[in-house]
């Protein structure tokens, strides 16, 4: 495990990307064997399949059309792919200074589609906030509450990310909240989370946000720029 203080200062996370290819090649195979990670049967889905089957990076996008955790079409030519987790302050700072911008000029375009990976690598409260976008998930409103807690944001490790505060702001967006605890609070939940967290560690992840555009990494709440240039050419690399 790093140390976390350097890892929330530098905002950034370590991924030697000969080591993460091999992991991924190994992910990659176990995904493809078990048929976790396989685009789903729509026309526009398999017309992506073969690239992105070619590639262990690639391999990882989803495509799945009732995915509550992902925007976008499922055929949009870009996949950007965010590991994540409720109380890194460099993911609030994405939420809020880039991904906006991303939705409307590109989302809501659909040439990207965002699909979102749980690493709740801070500890037990990253944890339950990320067992609580889950919960909102199923209620179809994970953005909502990804909004809200953002929004909301506390200081990590604080001892303020309890399970009724999660529930205030489950309440607050409308959802139902006596389901929200119960589905928090679910074996099924936790597996998933931890899923999505291994599938993270697989590929060298060691902190948030990290990102793969189309297989290709963003590490680090970098300027908007930085990701409007790397959606546009994996949006004309993909023509």
């Amino acid at each position: 495990m790093p140390d976390r203080t350097d890892q929330r200062r530098r905002g950034a996370v370590t991924v030697p990307l000969v080591v993460a290819v091999v992991a991924a090649m190994i992910a990659a195979a176990m995904m493809f064997a078990s048929g976790v990670g396989k685009p789903s049967d729509s026309a526009g889905e398999r017309a992506g399949e073969a690239l992105e089957s070619s590639d262990p990076l690639l391999a990882l996008i989803r495509r799945q059309a009732d995915d509550p955790m992902a925007m976008g079409t499922t055929d949009a030519p870009v996949v950007m792919i965010n590991y994540s987790e409720f109380q890194c302050p460099f993911c609030g700072k994405f939420v809020r200074d880039t991904e906006p911008t991303l939705i409307e000029k590109y989302v809501k375009e659909g040439i990207l589609r965002i699909e979102w990976r749980d690493f709740p690598y801070l500890g037990p409260e990253s944890i339950t906030a990320a067992k609580a976008g889950r919960a909102a998930a199923a209620q179809d409103e994970f953005w909502a509450f990804h909004d809200a807690l953002y929004a909301n944001q506390q200081p990590p490790n604080s001892g303020s990310l309890t399970e009724d505060f999660l529930a205030g702001l489950a309440k607050k967006i409308g959802l139902d909240v006596t389901q929200f605890r119960k589905t928090m609070n679910t074996g099924d939940t936790a597996d998933a989370v931890q899923r999505d967290f291994a599938e993270g560690q697989s590929i060298g992840i060691n902190g948030t946000p990290a990102f793969l555009i189309n297989g290709k990494p963003i590490i680090g709440a970098q300027p908007t720029g930085v990701f409007e240039e790397a959606i546009e050419r994996a949006a004309a690399e993909a023509q």
